[in-house]
Protein backbone atom coordinates (compact mmCIF):
# COMPACT_ATOMS: atom_id res chain seq x y z
CA UNK A 1 0.00 0.00 0.00
CA UNK A 2 2.99 2.69 1.14
CA UNK A 3 4.56 1.67 -1.95
CA UNK A 4 1.01 2.25 -4.34
CA UNK A 5 0.88 5.55 -2.67
CA UNK A 6 4.62 6.80 -3.38
CA UNK A 7 4.04 5.78 -6.72
CA UNK A 8 0.98 8.00 -6.94
CA UNK A 9 2.80 10.84 -4.83
CA UNK A 10 5.54 10.40 -7.42
CA UNK A 11 3.14 11.10 -10.46
CA UNK A 12 1.25 13.97 -9.02
CA UNK A 13 4.79 15.56 -8.40
CA UNK A 14 6.25 14.50 -11.78
CA UNK A 15 3.10 16.31 -13.57
CA UNK A 16 3.06 19.59 -11.51
CA UNK A 17 6.71 20.26 -11.79
CA UNK A 18 6.36 19.96 -15.82
CA UNK A 19 3.45 21.86 -15.41
CA UNK A 20 5.27 24.40 -13.57
CA UNK A 21 7.84 24.81 -15.92
CA UNK A 22 5.63 25.59 -18.75
CA UNK A 23 3.92 28.32 -17.27
CA UNK A 24 7.57 29.68 -15.57
CA UNK A 25 9.01 29.25 -18.97
CA UNK A 26 6.18 31.20 -20.61
CA UNK A 27 6.26 33.90 -17.78
CA UNK A 28 10.03 35.18 -18.54
CA UNK A 29 8.82 36.37 -22.13
CA UNK A 30 5.14 37.91 -21.11
CA UNK A 31 7.84 39.85 -18.31
CA UNK A 32 10.23 41.10 -21.20
CA UNK A 33 7.78 42.07 -23.47
CA UNK A 34 6.30 44.24 -21.10
CA UNK A 35 9.43 45.49 -19.82
CA UNK A 36 10.44 45.91 -23.77
CA UNK A 37 7.40 47.93 -23.83
CA UNK A 38 7.76 50.06 -21.26
CA UNK A 39 11.39 51.16 -22.47
CA UNK A 40 10.04 52.04 -25.88
CA UNK A 41 7.55 54.30 -23.87
CA UNK A 42 10.64 56.15 -22.55
CA UNK A 43 9.72 55.24 -18.80
CA UNK A 44 12.37 54.29 -16.21
CA UNK A 45 13.86 51.17 -16.50
CA UNK A 46 13.80 48.91 -13.61
CA UNK A 47 17.45 47.91 -14.52
CA UNK A 48 17.86 51.28 -13.04
CA UNK A 49 15.66 51.04 -10.28
CA UNK A 50 12.34 51.72 -12.05
CA UNK A 51 8.73 50.38 -10.79
CA UNK A 52 6.89 51.57 -14.07
CA UNK A 53 6.63 47.53 -15.12
CA UNK A 54 3.87 48.19 -11.98
CA UNK A 55 1.35 49.55 -14.18
CA UNK A 56 2.20 47.77 -17.22
CA UNK A 57 -0.96 44.47 -18.11
CA UNK A 58 1.52 42.03 -19.99
CA UNK A 59 4.57 42.20 -16.91
CA UNK A 60 1.49 41.37 -14.61
CA UNK A 61 0.50 38.65 -16.81
CA UNK A 62 3.89 37.37 -16.89
CA UNK A 63 3.56 37.27 -13.09
CA UNK A 64 0.70 35.47 -12.91
CA UNK A 65 2.05 32.87 -15.12
CA UNK A 66 4.95 32.79 -12.83
CA UNK A 67 2.62 32.49 -9.83
CA UNK A 68 0.64 29.85 -11.07
CA UNK A 69 3.99 27.84 -11.95
CA UNK A 70 5.45 28.70 -8.42
CA UNK A 71 2.03 27.16 -7.05
CA UNK A 72 2.27 24.34 -9.13
CA UNK A 73 5.98 24.11 -8.06
CA UNK A 74 5.22 24.01 -4.67
CA UNK A 75 2.67 21.38 -4.76
CA UNK A 76 5.27 19.59 -6.28
CA UNK A 77 7.70 19.67 -3.30
CA UNK A 78 4.95 18.76 -1.49
CA UNK A 79 4.50 15.31 -3.11
CA UNK A 80 8.13 14.50 -4.46
CA UNK A 81 12.05 14.95 -3.61
CA UNK A 82 13.37 18.14 -4.75
CA UNK A 83 16.05 16.49 -6.40
CA UNK A 84 13.27 15.47 -8.49
CA UNK A 85 10.95 18.94 -8.95
CA UNK A 86 14.39 21.04 -9.26
CA UNK A 87 15.84 19.40 -12.37
CA UNK A 88 12.81 19.75 -14.34
CA UNK A 89 13.24 23.16 -14.10
CA UNK A 90 15.42 22.35 -17.57
CA UNK A 91 11.74 22.38 -19.09
CA UNK A 92 11.17 26.29 -18.60
CA UNK A 93 14.57 26.84 -20.34
CA UNK A 94 13.11 25.20 -23.04
CA UNK A 95 9.84 26.68 -23.00
CA UNK A 96 11.61 30.16 -22.68
CA UNK A 97 13.66 29.33 -25.36
CA UNK A 98 11.19 28.06 -27.87
CA UNK A 99 8.79 31.10 -27.11
CA UNK A 100 11.85 33.99 -27.23
CA UNK A 101 12.80 32.59 -30.89
CA UNK A 102 8.51 33.05 -31.99
CA UNK A 103 7.81 36.43 -29.79
CA UNK A 104 11.22 38.03 -29.10
CA UNK A 105 12.93 37.69 -32.41
CA UNK A 106 15.43 35.86 -30.63
CA UNK A 107 17.19 33.19 -32.60
CA UNK A 108 17.26 29.87 -31.71
CA UNK A 109 19.85 28.24 -33.65
CA UNK A 110 21.05 24.38 -34.47
CA UNK A 111 23.31 25.28 -31.49
CA UNK A 112 20.36 25.96 -29.64
CA UNK A 113 18.15 23.45 -30.68
CA UNK A 114 21.07 20.80 -30.05
CA UNK A 115 20.99 22.51 -26.20
CA UNK A 116 17.35 22.03 -25.48
CA UNK A 117 17.76 17.93 -26.54
CA UNK A 118 20.31 17.84 -24.48
CA UNK A 119 18.81 19.71 -21.40
CA UNK A 120 15.82 17.48 -21.49
CA UNK A 121 17.81 14.63 -21.84
CA UNK A 122 20.09 15.42 -18.72
CA UNK A 123 16.77 15.92 -16.92
CA UNK A 124 15.52 12.81 -17.74
CA UNK A 125 18.69 10.78 -16.58
CA UNK A 126 18.90 13.06 -13.29
CA UNK A 127 15.19 11.96 -12.64
CA UNK A 128 15.93 8.08 -13.09
CA UNK A 129 19.04 8.29 -10.69
CA UNK A 130 17.42 10.96 -8.14
CA UNK A 131 18.40 10.59 -4.65
CA UNK A 132 15.78 9.50 -2.09
CA UNK A 133 15.71 12.71 0.44
CA UNK A 134 14.77 11.56 4.21
CA UNK A 135 10.89 11.34 5.06
CA UNK A 136 10.41 14.24 6.51
CA UNK A 137 6.27 13.77 7.70
CA UNK A 138 5.57 16.63 10.35
CA UNK A 139 6.88 20.05 11.02
CA UNK A 140 8.92 18.55 14.23
CA UNK A 141 10.89 16.53 12.59
CA UNK A 142 11.22 19.55 10.06
CA UNK A 143 11.97 21.90 13.10
CA UNK A 144 15.07 19.29 14.03
CA UNK A 145 16.38 19.49 10.19
CA UNK A 146 16.93 23.10 10.23
CA UNK A 147 18.37 23.23 13.37
CA UNK A 148 21.03 20.80 12.11
CA UNK A 149 24.73 22.34 12.50
CA UNK A 150 25.69 21.93 8.64
CA UNK A 151 22.37 23.62 7.32
CA UNK A 152 22.56 26.82 9.86
CA UNK A 153 25.76 27.28 8.38
CA UNK A 154 24.96 27.30 4.87
CA UNK A 155 21.83 29.40 5.10
CA UNK A 156 24.09 31.91 7.22
CA UNK A 157 26.77 32.04 4.39
CA UNK A 158 23.68 32.33 2.04
CA UNK A 159 22.39 35.19 3.75
CA UNK A 160 26.01 36.97 3.99
CA UNK A 161 26.72 36.16 0.34
CA UNK A 162 23.20 37.59 -0.55
CA UNK A 163 23.85 40.82 1.29
CA UNK A 164 27.27 41.53 0.21
CA UNK A 165 25.77 41.11 -3.80
CA UNK A 166 22.88 43.29 -2.92
CA UNK A 167 24.74 46.26 -1.19
CA UNK A 168 28.06 46.22 -2.18
CA UNK A 169 28.40 44.23 -5.42
CA UNK A 170 25.32 45.43 -7.00
CA UNK A 171 25.81 48.81 -6.84
CA UNK A 172 28.95 48.77 -8.79
CA UNK A 173 28.42 46.15 -11.17
CA UNK A 174 25.29 44.74 -11.43
CA UNK A 175 24.86 46.99 -14.77
CA UNK A 176 27.59 45.60 -16.38
CA UNK A 177 27.84 41.94 -15.24
CA UNK A 178 25.09 39.24 -15.48
CA UNK A 179 26.31 37.15 -12.55
CA UNK A 180 25.19 39.38 -9.96
CA UNK A 181 21.75 39.97 -10.17
CA UNK A 182 21.24 36.22 -11.09
CA UNK A 183 23.36 35.07 -8.53
CA UNK A 184 21.08 37.01 -5.70
CA UNK A 185 18.16 35.10 -7.04
CA UNK A 186 19.74 31.73 -6.68
CA UNK A 187 21.39 31.48 -3.69
CA UNK A 188 18.03 33.35 -2.17
CA UNK A 189 15.94 30.63 -4.46
CA UNK A 190 17.44 27.61 -2.99
CA UNK A 191 16.05 28.76 1.51
CA UNK A 192 13.23 29.55 -0.18
CA UNK A 193 12.72 26.08 -1.93
CA UNK A 194 13.33 24.78 1.82
CA UNK A 195 10.24 27.02 2.80
CA UNK A 196 8.55 25.81 0.37
CA UNK A 197 9.10 22.33 1.30
CA UNK A 198 7.99 22.95 5.04
CA UNK A 199 5.45 24.66 4.14
CA UNK A 200 4.17 21.77 2.39
CA UNK A 201 4.27 19.76 5.38
CA UNK A 202 2.53 22.06 7.46
CA UNK A 203 -0.17 22.29 4.91
CA UNK A 204 -0.32 18.37 4.95
CA UNK A 205 -0.69 18.44 8.45
CA UNK A 206 -3.15 20.70 8.70
CA UNK A 207 -5.50 18.62 6.07
CA UNK A 208 -4.70 15.62 8.96
CA UNK A 209 -6.28 18.43 11.26
CA UNK A 210 -2.79 19.04 13.22
CA UNK A 211 -2.83 22.48 15.15
CA UNK A 212 -0.53 23.47 12.65
CA UNK A 213 -1.69 27.20 12.75
CA UNK A 214 -0.38 27.18 16.45
CA UNK A 215 2.92 25.96 15.38
CA UNK A 216 5.48 28.72 15.04
CA UNK A 217 7.83 27.73 12.69
CA UNK A 218 4.43 27.56 10.17
CA UNK A 219 4.77 31.27 10.59
CA UNK A 220 8.84 31.77 10.26
CA UNK A 221 8.41 29.76 7.25
CA UNK A 222 5.70 31.56 5.37
CA UNK A 223 7.31 35.08 6.73
CA UNK A 224 10.85 33.58 4.94
CA UNK A 225 9.16 32.29 1.98
CA UNK A 226 7.69 36.05 1.46
CA UNK A 227 10.92 37.63 1.35
CA UNK A 228 12.69 35.36 -0.53
CA UNK A 229 10.62 35.50 -3.23
CA UNK A 230 10.10 39.27 -3.15
CA UNK A 231 13.41 39.83 -3.30
CA UNK A 232 13.95 36.83 -6.44
CA UNK A 233 11.29 39.04 -8.32
CA UNK A 234 13.08 41.92 -7.77
CA UNK A 235 16.25 41.15 -8.62
CA UNK A 236 15.07 39.04 -11.62
CA UNK A 237 13.43 41.80 -13.07
CA UNK A 238 16.44 43.76 -13.31
CA UNK A 239 18.47 41.04 -15.21
CA UNK A 240 16.06 40.43 -17.35
CA UNK A 241 15.53 44.14 -18.34
CA UNK A 242 18.81 44.36 -18.98
CA UNK A 243 20.65 41.46 -20.12
CA UNK A 244 19.54 38.70 -23.19
CA UNK A 245 16.41 36.74 -21.86
CA UNK A 246 17.98 33.67 -23.51
CA UNK A 247 20.95 34.59 -21.25
CA UNK A 248 19.88 35.23 -18.09
CA UNK A 249 17.23 31.99 -18.37
CA UNK A 250 19.76 29.33 -18.56
CA UNK A 251 22.30 31.19 -16.47
CA UNK A 252 19.51 31.51 -13.64
CA UNK A 253 18.55 27.67 -14.24
CA UNK A 254 22.16 26.51 -13.85
CA UNK A 255 23.02 28.24 -10.52
CA UNK A 256 19.55 27.95 -9.13
CA UNK A 257 20.05 24.32 -9.65
CA UNK A 258 23.26 24.38 -8.26
CA UNK A 259 22.71 25.94 -4.95
CA UNK A 260 19.02 24.00 -4.77
CA UNK A 261 20.43 20.02 -4.75
CA UNK A 262 23.49 21.60 -2.46
CA UNK A 263 20.67 23.27 0.40
CA UNK A 264 18.87 19.98 0.18
CA UNK A 265 21.70 17.69 0.59
CA UNK A 266 22.60 19.67 3.44
CA UNK A 267 19.10 19.74 4.59
CA UNK A 268 18.06 15.87 4.38
CA UNK A 269 21.17 13.93 3.47
CA UNK A 270 19.69 12.69 0.29
CA UNK A 271 23.80 11.21 -0.45
CA UNK A 272 24.15 9.21 2.37
CA UNK A 273 22.72 6.04 1.39
CA UNK A 274 23.41 6.66 -2.32
CA UNK A 275 24.78 3.56 -4.67
CA UNK A 276 27.74 4.70 -6.56
CA UNK A 277 26.12 4.50 -10.31
CA UNK A 278 23.34 7.06 -8.88
CA UNK A 279 25.68 9.15 -7.55
CA UNK A 280 27.46 9.42 -11.04
CA UNK A 281 24.38 9.39 -12.83
CA UNK A 282 22.78 12.52 -11.32
CA UNK A 283 25.78 14.12 -11.61
CA UNK A 284 26.12 13.29 -15.28
CA UNK A 285 22.55 14.13 -15.53
CA UNK A 286 23.53 17.95 -14.33
CA UNK A 287 26.62 18.06 -16.29
CA UNK A 288 24.49 17.18 -20.01
CA UNK A 289 22.00 19.99 -18.53
CA UNK A 290 24.81 22.63 -18.02
CA UNK A 291 26.66 21.39 -21.74
CA UNK A 292 22.90 21.44 -23.27
CA UNK A 293 22.19 25.13 -21.43
CA UNK A 294 26.04 26.17 -22.62
CA UNK A 295 25.01 25.51 -26.29
CA UNK A 296 21.91 26.95 -26.15
CA UNK A 297 22.84 30.55 -25.47
CA UNK A 298 27.11 30.63 -26.34
CA UNK A 299 26.28 29.97 -30.05
CA UNK A 300 23.22 32.09 -30.10
CA UNK A 301 24.27 34.89 -32.19
CA UNK A 302 25.70 32.14 -35.27
CA UNK A 303 23.20 31.72 -38.40
CA UNK A 304 24.17 27.60 -38.27
CA UNK A 305 21.32 25.40 -39.30
CA UNK A 306 20.52 22.48 -40.62
CA UNK A 307 20.33 23.76 -44.06
CA UNK A 308 24.09 24.99 -43.98
CA UNK A 309 25.53 22.01 -43.30
CA UNK A 310 25.88 20.66 -46.91
CA UNK A 311 27.63 24.14 -47.61
CA UNK A 312 30.15 23.36 -44.43
CA UNK A 313 30.57 19.63 -46.13
CA UNK A 314 32.04 20.69 -49.07
CA UNK A 315 34.74 22.04 -47.59
CA UNK A 316 36.86 19.10 -48.14
CA UNK A 317 36.90 19.31 -51.63
CA UNK A 318 39.03 22.74 -51.35
CA UNK A 319 40.99 21.39 -48.71
CA UNK A 320 42.53 19.46 -51.18
CA UNK A 321 43.88 22.72 -53.33
CA UNK A 322 45.02 24.45 -49.99
CA UNK A 323 41.78 26.74 -51.00
CA UNK A 324 39.29 26.36 -47.98
CA UNK A 325 39.34 29.08 -45.81
CA UNK A 326 36.66 28.43 -43.34
CA UNK A 327 32.86 27.81 -44.82
CA UNK A 328 31.69 27.79 -41.06
CA UNK A 329 33.13 31.81 -40.88
CA UNK A 330 31.29 32.12 -43.92
CA UNK A 331 28.07 30.78 -43.20
CA UNK A 332 27.93 32.41 -39.35
CA UNK A 333 29.27 36.06 -40.67
CA UNK A 334 26.11 36.52 -43.47
CA UNK A 335 27.30 40.41 -44.16
CA UNK A 336 30.92 38.68 -44.95
CA UNK A 337 29.02 35.72 -46.76
CA UNK A 338 29.88 37.18 -50.91
CA UNK A 339 33.27 38.30 -49.81
CA UNK A 340 34.48 34.84 -48.92
CA UNK A 341 32.78 33.65 -51.84
CA UNK A 342 34.66 35.62 -53.82
CA UNK A 343 37.47 35.05 -52.56
CA UNK A 344 37.56 31.29 -52.80
CA UNK A 345 36.36 31.86 -56.33
CA UNK A 346 39.38 33.68 -57.35
CA UNK A 347 41.78 31.09 -55.25
CA UNK A 348 40.30 28.27 -57.50
CA UNK A 349 40.72 30.33 -60.65
CA UNK A 350 44.47 31.03 -59.43
CA UNK A 351 44.83 26.98 -58.84
CA UNK A 352 42.71 26.32 -62.20
CA UNK A 353 45.63 28.32 -64.14
CA UNK A 354 48.51 26.19 -62.29
CA UNK A 355 47.11 23.57 -63.59
CA UNK A 356 47.21 24.80 -66.88
CA UNK A 357 43.29 24.23 -67.62
CA UNK A 358 42.15 26.50 -70.04
CA UNK A 359 38.29 26.88 -68.26
CA UNK A 360 40.01 28.96 -66.05
CA UNK A 361 40.07 32.04 -68.40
Amino acid sequence: MSQTRGRYDFCIGLVLAMSSSIFIGGSFILKKKGLLRLARKGSMRAGQGGHAYLKEWLWWAGLLSMGAGEVANFAAYAFAPATLVTPLGALSVLVSAILSSFFLNEKLNLHGKIGCLLSILGSTVMVIHAPQEEEVETLNEMSHKLGDPGFVVFATLVVIVSLILIFVVGPRHGQTNILVYITICSVIGALSVSCVKGLGIAIKELFAGKPVLKHPLSWILLLSLIVCVSTQINYLNRALDIFNTSIVTPIYYVIFTTSVLTCSAILFKEWQHMAADDIIGTFSGFLTIIVGIFLLHAFKDVNFTLANLPVSLRKDDRAANGTLLSAYDCVSQDEESSACLGEIQSTESLSARRNGSLSAF
